[in-house]
């Protein structure tokens, strides 16, 4: 691999491990990153720290370890097993398996102390430091072992036409022991055996030599797999790289070779939009370009044995993607003219596209950094004005353009949404509303073309990473929440919700196509995570400007996923049993659209049916008395036939309850007064208390009692024994009053097919639903057990009173 990643500078640390020189972690030598290979064969930065060696008791050998030089925490402890093969690339660098998908990598600051540790590595497997590679025995016989003991090295056959396949055998002989490819590397690298190699290729190539450049193919494919760097420094040199391309074009399997060297010449165009001045920056771009290409189209697909072979190809990519950032960053002159070219509005069109591009790939090069150095990179792009570039670029009629754009914006989002936060806030002192970068964005998220609305998911992703407090700092002077929150509400909600307003003004959604459908659910799963993590912002806008009702119409869509996003956001509101909220339900009638969705879902069980009895539950478990007295008072006629589950009939219970202790004041006040020592008491004190006051017999409790779950049974069954004659007495009375009603005055709904129930609202809504509401035939669509809950076969058809009072 090339150069090892830009070291960070040094950071004095207390020593926190064995064996460190002069005991300091002051001391750069043993300054390392510490690298783990994925599942993607990309190199992940483990943190920086000190690498010592030392005898470790526990793991019974000699052992390196790291010390993260943040906090003396243990990067790495890895026992020096004399099997193991560990690699020594580019004096800085040292590469082993610890298992077999389990690859790691030590990047020293200075060659001095790489030197250190790979002879403490040497000394203990008994090698030569002078060697790059130790040798991994495990897998050869004593003969093999014997063979290789008694040859100091391997004779390569001389390098001639003629005697290619047996150069291709031999090469295919050496891969599966690891000895044995040590030796040939060796070889190969002595003799400058590749570069003769390619020179037969020209000789095949012009003789039009099948035989022999499917040969070549073999032994080039074969010298990849040696896994060594110092033989990649050879063949992805200027001089041959080419030629190797070309060797790999000649794939026996296939019938017809590859155009390889004809793409990367003709098609493939190396584009400079700004002026490279340093040739080795433009030599490191042109060679890992085309190691890329090798590695991505050229080589064939490695095999799971294969797989490991080339990592060593991997990490040269790796570390050549660090060092061009690195050079590119330090340019400042480079970095000022593709900044003052991409804001120009003199640049044409196609100029500005290249730039935009080729910053997106400059910060997805970015990505392979140490996390410092990361920092340092983006640092620089803020610096350098990236905010404001992409402001204007965002602006522009050009859709690929403004796709970069955005992909370049996620990149600062991700790395850090507080330096977006805080550019935006200080933007907004002196702009208009309309050119923040924010709304910027969320007029691209609403405008999207695409009818899947890709772009506008991931710009919702982004925004809400940007609204999300968790993220936010909080520090002695400000509060980032405090001061960013205010100004989103003022500046950038009204865009946000523009399209969902603009839809909801009459009793049904007035555009209701898939694409729009998509867009309003996208909004509203956004104001949905808003009214969970942010407070009175969220509180003020919904209750001013009247959002719940305008979202309430979206029950009436004929997407049902939408329907569920506006039931989803009510749920949300009503979950935080806040009263602001609930008074604010209750004055504007906001249950009406949910019962008249319910009603129209008829006998269906489905999702809406579910969903919305959850939340009828939720008001009743959690006894939400404001709600639940509100609910009964204006939509039981709607909803007490519905008798597959019990909840709107316990909620009616729970009303009931209400009025007993409104009533009683005296229980009502002695419950008061226990309640308020309950608060001060564990849980144990609370049940004590509940027992001695309600006293109630468990064993009188009957099957019918499917109103409550069991998880509330405790508190709920002594709610009602108490006043359960009275209850019995009241309840007898109202259903004859009701009789007697029914008989004398001609009830809307109750003698037609269909009925009309007019609620006690200011407006003077109606109602409508079939008749077979009132006759439900047990749970909507579920087959349903005698005695299962949720059936209709599940209420006791005891005439007992406890029966009586939760089952009509």
């Amino acid at each position: 691999a090339p150069d090892q990643p830009p070291a960070p500078p040094a950071v004095a640390s207390q020593s926190g491990g064995c064996g460190v020189a002069g005991g300091r972690m002051t001391d750069t030598r043993r300054r390392v990153k510490v690298y783990t290979l994925n599942e993607d064969r990309q190199w992940d930065d483990r943190g920086t720290g000190h690498v010592s060696s030392c005898y470790v008791e526990r793991l019974k050998g000699m052992s390196l370890l790291v010390r993260a030089e943040s906090d003396g925490s243990l990067l790495l402890e890895s026992k020096i097993n004399p099997n193991t093969a560990y690699q020594k690339q580019q004096d800085t660098l040292i590469v082993w398996s610890e298992a077999e998908n389990y690859d790691l990598a030590l990047s020293f600051q200075e060659k001095a102390g790489c030197d250190e540790i790979w002879e403490k590595i040497c000394q203990v497997q008994g090698k030569d430091p002078s060697v790059d590679i130790t040798q991994d025995l495990v897998d050869e016989s004593e003969e093999e072992r014997f063979d290789d003991m008694s040859s100091p090295g391997l004779e390569l056959p001389s390098c001639e036409l003629s005697r290619l396949e047996e150069i291709a055998e031999l090469v295919a002989s050496s891969l599966p022991s690891p000895l044995r490819r040590e030796k040939l590397a060796l070889a190969l690298e002595n003799e400058g055996y590749i570069k003769k190699l390619l020179e037969i290729f020209h000789v095949c190539e012009d003789l039009e030599n099948i035989e022999g450049l499917h040969h070549l193919y073999e032994i080039i494919k074969g010298i990849f797999l040696l896994n060594r760097t110092a033989l990649f420094e050879v063949m992805f040199s200027e001089e041959c790289i080419m030629d190797v391309i070309g060797c790999l074009e000649y794939d026996p399997s296939l019938s017809q070779s590859r155009k390889h060297r004809e793409f990367l010449t003709k098609t493939a165009k190396f584009k400079e939009v700004i002026p490279i001045s340093d040739p080795e920056l433009k030599q490191k771009i042109h060679q890992t370009y085309r190691v890329q290409y090798i590695q991505d189209m050229v080589l064939p697909t490695p095999s799971v044995f294969e797989e490991n072979m080339l990592s060593t190809l991997h990490s040269f990519i790796f570390f050549n993607k660090v060092e061009i950032v690195g050079m590119l960053q330090e340019d400042e002159k480079f970095l000022t003219d593709l900044f003052a070219q991409l804001t120009d509005e003199a640049t044409d069109e196609e100029k500005r596209q290249e730039l935009v591009n080729f910053l997106k790939e400059f910060c997805a090069f970015s990505q392979t950094l140490q996390p410092q150095n990361r920092d340092a990179f983006f640092k620089t792009l803020s610096n350098m004005g990236i905010l404001p570039a992409l402001e204007v670029i965002l602006g522009m009629d050009d859709a690929q353009v403004r796709s970069a754009a955005t992909d370049i914006f996620s990149y600062l989002v991700e790395y850090n949404p507080s330096m977006v936060r805080e550019f935006v806030m200080q933007e907004a002192q002196q702009n208009d509303d309309d050119i923040l970068l924010i709304n910027l964005i969320i007029e691209h998220m609403i405008c999207d073309t695409d009818p899947e609305l890709g772009g506008a998911v991931l710009l919702m992703g982004l925004l809400r990473t940007l609204v999300d407090p968790e993220n936010m700092l909080a520090t002695a002077n400000k509060t980032e929440k405090t001061e960013f929150l205010g100004f989103f509400y003022k500046h950038c909600m009204h865009v946000l919700t523009a399209p969902l307003l603009a839809n909801t003004t009459e009793d049904k959604p007035s555009k209701d196509d898939f694409q729009t459908a998509q867009l309003l659910a996208l909004i509203l799963e956004l104001l949905t995570f808003c009214v969970e993590h942010h407070t009175y912002h969220i509180k003020n806008y919904i209750i001013n400007k009247d959002i719940l009702r305008r979202v309430l119409v979206l029950m009436a869509s004929k997407h049902a996923f939408l329907a569920l996003c506006a039931l989803r956001f009510k749920r949300k509101i009503i979950g935080l049993k806040d009263e602001f909220y609930n008074r604010y339900i209750m004055k504007s009638f906001l249950f009406e659209p949910v019962v008249k969705a319910f009603l129209n879902n008829g006998s269906r069980y489905n999702l809406m049916n579910s969903a919305i009895i959850e939340m009828f539950e939720f008001i009743r478990v959690e006894d939400i008395k404001s709600l639940t007295a509100h609910v009964i008072e204006n939509y039981w006629k709607a909803l007490e036939d519905v008798d597959y589950v019990q909840t709107f009939k316990g909620l009616k219970l729970r009303f009931e309850q209400q009025r007993e202790r409104q009533d009683n004041p005296k229980l009502d006040s002695m419950r008061s007064i226990l309640r308020n020592h309950r608060y001060r008491r564990d849980a144990r004190t609370l049940e004590d208390e509940e027992e001695m006051w309600f006293n109630t017999d468990e064993d009188d409790m009957e099957d019918g009692e499917a109103v409550v779950p069991p998880s509330d049974k405790t508190k709920n069954d002594e709610d009602i024994m108490d006043p359960i004659s009275k209850f019995m007495e009241r309840k007898k009375l109202k259903e004859s009053e009701e009789k007697e009603v029914l008989l004398k005055t001609n009830l809307s709904g109750r003698q037609s097919p269909s009925f009309k129930l007019s609620f006690s609202s200011g407006t003077k809504s109606n109602l409508t639903s079939q008749s077979s509401a009132s006759n439900l035939p047990g749970s909507p669509g579920s087959p349903g057990s005698p005695g299962s809950p949720g059936s209709p076969g599940s209420v006791s058809k005891s005439t007992s009173q406890m029966a009586a009072i939760t089952t009509k």
